[in-house]
């Protein structure tokens, strides 16, 4: 008898009980009791999370500034062998400059204006070097040098030219 006039009171007020929406607490209490109480993994803690990124982040720093401190011996030893290969091509560029001067020919203008601004560029790039060493400027200063050498080759050719021209001309 009970049950027929809750389900009569349940058909009467049905729009009502479609209406309302239980809270939060009660779902929460309703699969508290039906799935169990729900566990906190350790994996799910912020607090955890948190500790691996500190420790993360302390590791990469570590990380970074040993590298940086091995790579420095590097730089040194890149150093000396830049100083070799200046020395090396100085030599030949004095080399060159001595023969030129010491066959006393004809010596183009525009050649000792070339090399004049080469050596000025040069001067400059080694000071720079000085204040702020990089691969770029090394690579500048090589560049220059090669080319200061090519352009006395190209004299030291022009000499050797007009020497045989000049012999030919005189067995003639």
């Amino acid at each position: 008898m009970k049950k027929d006039a809750l389900e009569k009171f349940i058909t009467a007020h049905r729009g009502e009980f479609d209406d309302k929406i239980p809270s939060e607490n009660i779902w929460s209490g309703i699969s508290r009791s039906v799935f169990g109480a729900k566990q906190i993994s350790l994996w799910n803690s912020v607090a955890v999370w948190r500790a691996a990124a500190v420790l993360l982040m302390g590791l990469s720093a570590f990380l970074l500034f040993s590298r940086q401190n091995a790579t420095m011996p590097a730089r040194t030893l890149g150093s000396q062998e830049f100083k070799d290969v200046e020395s090396f091509y100085a030599a030949q560029i004095m080399e060159k400059a001595a023969l030129i001067s010491h066959e006393g020919l004809f010596v183009d203008d525009s050649f000792t204006q070339d090399l004049q601004k080469l050596e000025a560029m040069y001067s400059v790039m080694a000071e720079e070097m000085k204040k702020h060493p990089s691969e770029k400027v090394k690579d500048a200063l090589v560049l220059n040098m090669l080319v200061r050498i090519d352009l006395l080759n190209q004299q030291i050719q022009k000499l050797e030219e007009s020497k045989k021209k000049g012999k030919m001309e005189a067995s003639i």
